[in-house]
């Protein structure tokens, strides 16, 4: 695999803890990809250095509320030059009134749900569409808007939209949910590895095929390098991403994970990505189970491990010491992971038409540079940046197959509390494959009984 308020009393809690954090934690999955910033313990608790802000603005300037997201590893503030610029060129008629926030992805879900319930959601949410079932109740209970009407009707807009990424946020009666970027160029998955540890091992390429991956494994392993940063909580992330990615080399593979919300698990691909997410912890540290990613994340930018799975928007965080030595590449098989919906915004229709219009006009402004973005990059290679980002470029152009992302298909209860509290048993041999199966049906039981 990202936005709620908090009160000032539940942000001061999450940063009593920021020194521990900032040292100890990694980022949650997609944090967003357009530009970032690092922030201080204060600026969070800062509430009168913001009421000071607001102060200044303009008469008549038409506020939006918006959550993003703070990297707990890094400091990292998501899409802060994005917010910066858009404020920059509408001075004075309308002001991003963003309220950065400190949070596990886990009560990223939970206080998103919170928040609609007391009616106290900001006007634009970012990570929606990582939530599908409730994603569906929102439309269903006409809490988000249909944003089909401004897009179809601004050619502009239309038409710096990727087909494949408009497709993707299109709902089957032509309804759109979602705002969407101009590309799925940054959206996409791979695996990131240590250059200088895969060369301890005598390995010089990353592995093309699963056998090859294995054969790296037990290489790397045999040179006393871990080969793989891993967790169970938080949807179990990075070992998902490439136990997912290994069960599309088949064609019933490919189409399970294309499946919104798969009825069984108990066939082949459920079987295989169960047999997959045992071997993956085979090749990981001590510490993987009952953790988030962020400890996985702080392993391997530690120079522990030799390898974890993430996203495109992990480039930005790669420590200056380490831009040449992170590489990244696609999964065997040339796979790269993918759901440009779920880069999707949404607007809360609660607001006043004033605050709608604004969050439009951000929404297109998003779209825009988005585009700039990718045609930046792409027109020197990453030449400018680190290696890994040349290395997911030429990733992304030569990619052939790209996979849809679990978290945007699959049951809320499955990955939210399935996976946490049997995936550990599974890999502990505390419960068998078949179990582990039965435990995921249990969940479709329970899904469809609440919806």
């Amino acid at each position: 695999m990202r936005y709620r308020k908090r009160i000032i009393a539940e942000i001061a809690a999450i940063c009593a803890g920021a020194a521990v954090l900032a040292s100890a934690a990694g980022c949650s999955v997609n944090t967003g990809t357009t530009g970032a910033g690092s922030v201080q313990e204060e600026d969070l608790l800062s509430e009168s250095a913001q009421m000071e802000d607001r102060e200044t603005l303009t008469e008549g300037t038409v506020e939006i509320p918006i959550i993003l997201m703070v990297s707990p590893s890094t400091g990292v503030k998501s899409d802060e030059s994005l917010v910066e610029a858009f404020n920059e060129a509408y001075e004075d008629v309308y002001h991003l009134d963003v309220e950065w926030v400190m949070e596990t992805e886990q009560e990223e879900r939970q206080n998103m749900k919170r928040l609609n319930v007391t009616d106290d959601l900001p006007s634009i949410l970012t990570s929606l569409r990582l939530l599908p079932s409730f994603y569906n109740r929102m439309i269903e209970e006409g809490r988000i808007e249909d944003l089909s009407s401004y897009i179809n009707s601004d050619e502009e807009w239309k038409g710096i939209i990727e087909e494949a990424v408009l497709e993707s946020v299109t709902e089957e009666d032509g309804s759109i949910y979602l705002a969407p970027e101009s590309t799925m160029a940054f959206s996409c998955s791979g695996i990131f590895w240590n250059e200088e540890l895969f060369a301890e091992a005598g390995i010089t390429e990353f592995p093309e095929t699963w056998e090859e991956f294995w054969d790296c494994c037990d290489r790397l392993e045999a040179a006393g390098i871990t080969p793989l940063a891993l967790h169970t909580e938080g949807t179990a992330w990075a070992p998902m991403l490439i136990a997912t990615a290994k069960a599309a080399g088949t064609e019933e593979g490919e189409a399970f994970l294309k499946t919104l919300y798969p009825k069984t698990y108990r066939n082949e691909t459920g079987e295989e990505i169960a047999e997959t997410l045992v071997k993956l912890f085979s090749y990981t540290t001590d510490d993987a189970i009952y953790e988030d990613f962020d400890v996985a994340y702080t392993h391997f930018f530690a120079g522990d491990v030799a390898m974890i799975a993430n996203g495109y928007w992990m480039i930005e965080e790669i420590p200056e010491e380490m831009a040449d030595t992170v590489r990244f590449s696609a999964f065997p098989g040339n796979v790269l992971i993918s759901s440009p919906e779920t880069f999707g915004w949404a607007l809360v229709s609660s607001y006043s038409d004033e605050v709608k219009e604004g969050a439009i006009e951000f929404f297109k402004f998003r779209t825009q540079q988005n585009l700039e973005e990718k045609e930046a990059l792409f027109a020197d290679g990453g030449a400018d940046g680190s290696q890994a980002l040349a290395d997911y470029l030429e990733a992304y152009s030569g990619a052939e197959q790209f996979v849809p992302n679990y978290q945007a298909n699959w049951n809320s209860i499955l990955q939210e509390e399935t996976l946490g509290t049997y995936l550990p048993l599974l890999i502990e041999g505390k419960i068998s494959v078949e179990e582990f199966l039965a435990a995921e049906d249990e969940s479709v039981r329970e899904f469809n009984a609440e919806n």
